[in-house]
């Protein structure tokens, strides 16, 4: 059960006549700064997560070469008192 093109003509013609045309279009600009805004958070939030997930990876990569560094001057120090 849809609605017929007239049923939508005196709809668009009552809201019209109810909020007018100015604030019809600052309704709609508003809504577009809304939608910018939501964007550049998004992308915000995936620039954050991706350097924060850099920084693991640096952390994790360092955290290997000393347990790298730790395990070969073990190794070098035991065979060194056989």
């Amino acid at each position: 059960m849809g609605l017929s093109i007239w049923q939508l003509l005196i709809i668009a013609l009552v809201v019209l006549v109810l909020f007018g045309r100015g604030r019809i279009s600052e309704m709609m600009g508003d809504f577009g700064k809304g939608i910018k805004s939501f964007k550049q958070g998004m992308n915000e939030e995936d620039k954050d997560s991706s350097q924060t997930a850099k920084q693991i990876e640096g952390q994790e990569k360092e955290v290997t070469k000393r347990v790298k560094k730790s395990t070969s001057s073990k190794t070098s120090s035991s065979s060194a008192g056989k």
